[in-house]
Protein backbone atom coordinates (compact mmCIF):
# COMPACT_ATOMS: atom_id res chain seq x y z
CA UNK A 1 0.00 0.00 0.00
CA UNK A 2 1.32 3.11 -0.69
CA UNK A 3 2.24 5.69 2.24
CA UNK A 4 -0.41 7.64 3.24
CA UNK A 5 0.34 11.49 3.71
CA UNK A 6 -1.18 13.43 6.60
CA UNK A 7 -1.31 17.56 7.36
CA UNK A 8 -1.81 17.81 11.05
CA UNK A 9 -2.83 21.17 11.94
CA UNK A 10 -2.24 22.31 15.27
CA UNK A 11 -0.87 24.84 16.97
CA UNK A 12 -0.85 23.01 20.43
CA UNK A 13 2.24 21.02 21.31
CA UNK A 14 0.69 18.15 23.45
CA UNK A 15 -2.44 17.75 20.99
CA UNK A 16 0.66 17.48 18.30
CA UNK A 17 2.56 14.66 20.17
CA UNK A 18 -0.73 12.78 21.09
CA UNK A 19 -2.28 12.78 17.76
CA UNK A 20 1.22 11.96 15.63
CA UNK A 21 2.39 8.83 18.45
CA UNK A 22 -1.72 7.76 18.31
CA UNK A 23 -1.42 7.83 14.34
CA UNK A 24 2.55 5.82 14.38
CA UNK A 25 0.95 3.70 16.79
CA UNK A 26 -1.97 2.66 14.75
CA UNK A 27 0.22 2.52 11.49
CA UNK A 28 3.96 3.19 11.45
CA UNK A 29 4.19 4.02 7.60
CA UNK A 30 1.73 7.21 7.90
CA UNK A 31 4.00 10.39 7.25
CA UNK A 32 2.68 13.69 9.15
CA UNK A 33 3.59 16.66 8.86
CA UNK A 34 2.54 19.47 11.29
CA UNK A 35 1.69 23.06 10.55
CA UNK A 36 1.02 25.16 13.75
CA UNK A 37 -0.84 27.84 12.75
CA UNK A 38 -3.60 28.59 10.16
CA UNK A 39 -1.61 30.73 8.17
CA UNK A 40 1.76 28.39 8.16
CA UNK A 41 -0.85 25.43 6.89
CA UNK A 42 -2.01 27.68 3.69
CA UNK A 43 1.55 28.68 2.81
CA UNK A 44 2.28 24.51 2.87
CA UNK A 45 -1.00 24.01 0.95
CA UNK A 46 0.75 27.06 -1.54
CA UNK A 47 3.54 25.01 -2.31
CA UNK A 48 1.23 22.71 -4.48
CA UNK A 49 0.23 24.70 -6.62
CA UNK A 50 3.81 26.05 -7.32
CA UNK A 51 5.31 22.64 -7.64
CA UNK A 52 3.11 20.14 -8.47
CA UNK A 53 5.79 17.20 -8.45
CA UNK A 54 5.03 17.39 -4.80
CA UNK A 55 3.02 14.81 -2.57
CA UNK A 56 0.00 16.69 -1.59
CA UNK A 57 -1.64 15.32 1.88
CA UNK A 58 -4.03 12.25 1.39
CA UNK A 59 -5.87 13.78 4.50
CA UNK A 60 -5.86 17.11 6.82
CA UNK A 61 -6.98 17.05 10.16
CA UNK A 62 -7.40 20.43 11.44
CA UNK A 63 -7.94 21.91 14.61
CA UNK A 64 -10.39 25.31 14.62
CA UNK A 65 -8.97 27.24 17.46
CA UNK A 66 -5.69 28.14 15.51
CA UNK A 67 -3.21 31.73 15.57
CA UNK A 68 -2.97 33.58 12.57
CA UNK A 69 -5.87 32.04 10.52
CA UNK A 70 -8.16 29.83 12.04
CA UNK A 71 -9.77 26.36 11.14
CA UNK A 72 -12.74 27.99 9.49
CA UNK A 73 -10.70 30.23 7.40
CA UNK A 74 -7.84 27.10 6.52
CA UNK A 75 -10.71 24.60 5.12
CA UNK A 76 -12.87 28.00 3.57
CA UNK A 77 -9.53 28.43 1.78
CA UNK A 78 -8.81 24.56 0.91
CA UNK A 79 -12.28 23.57 -0.49
CA UNK A 80 -12.06 27.29 -2.82
CA UNK A 81 -8.91 25.84 -4.56
CA UNK A 82 -9.52 23.71 -7.33
CA UNK A 83 -5.87 21.92 -6.70
CA UNK A 84 -6.54 21.05 -3.10
CA UNK A 85 -10.73 20.70 -3.00
CA UNK A 86 -10.54 16.88 -2.98
CA UNK A 87 -8.11 16.56 -0.43
CA UNK A 88 -10.57 15.38 2.34
CA UNK A 89 -10.53 18.34 5.67
CA UNK A 90 -11.21 16.22 8.81
CA UNK A 91 -12.07 18.97 11.78
CA UNK A 92 -10.16 17.64 15.08
CA UNK A 93 -11.01 20.00 17.44
CA UNK A 94 -12.12 20.58 21.35
CA UNK A 95 -14.83 22.78 20.42
CA UNK A 96 -18.36 21.17 19.98
CA UNK A 97 -19.86 24.39 19.51
CA UNK A 98 -23.24 23.75 17.42
CA UNK A 99 -21.94 27.32 15.28
CA UNK A 100 -18.54 25.61 15.14
CA UNK A 101 -19.85 22.88 13.78
CA UNK A 102 -22.24 24.50 11.09
CA UNK A 103 -19.60 27.10 9.76
CA UNK A 104 -16.94 23.72 9.35
CA UNK A 105 -19.67 21.99 7.16
CA UNK A 106 -21.06 25.07 5.33
CA UNK A 107 -17.32 25.22 4.27
CA UNK A 108 -17.37 21.83 3.08
CA UNK A 109 -15.03 19.87 6.03
CA UNK A 110 -15.78 16.31 5.42
CA UNK A 111 -16.37 15.91 8.78
CA UNK A 112 -16.02 17.04 12.57
CA UNK A 113 -15.15 15.22 15.34
CA UNK A 114 -14.31 16.46 18.67
CA UNK A 115 -11.17 15.20 20.64
CA UNK A 116 -12.23 13.03 23.92
CA UNK A 117 -10.58 13.88 27.02
CA UNK A 118 -9.31 10.67 27.72
CA UNK A 119 -5.91 9.76 26.26
CA UNK A 120 -7.27 6.08 25.54
CA UNK A 121 -10.08 7.46 23.75
CA UNK A 122 -8.36 9.66 21.88
CA UNK A 123 -5.84 7.19 20.96
CA UNK A 124 -8.89 4.88 19.46
CA UNK A 125 -10.37 7.52 17.85
CA UNK A 126 -7.72 8.54 16.17
CA UNK A 127 -6.98 4.41 14.61
CA UNK A 128 -10.77 4.33 13.84
CA UNK A 129 -10.13 7.71 11.48
CA UNK A 130 -7.16 6.65 10.07
CA UNK A 131 -8.54 3.03 9.65
CA UNK A 132 -11.57 5.09 7.49
CA UNK A 133 -9.58 7.49 5.58
CA UNK A 134 -6.84 5.27 4.67
CA UNK A 135 -7.84 1.80 4.48
CA UNK A 136 -11.36 2.23 3.00
CA UNK A 137 -12.20 5.24 1.48
CA UNK A 138 -11.15 5.07 -2.32
CA UNK A 139 -9.09 8.59 -2.20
Amino acid sequence: MKEFHILLVEDNEGDILMTSESIQEYDPDCHIEVARNGQEAIEKLQSFKEDPLLKKPDLILLDINLPRKNGHEVVAFIKNQLYLSSIPVVILTTSSAPLDIQKAYEAHANSYLTKPTEAEEFSKMVAALIEFWKRNVHL
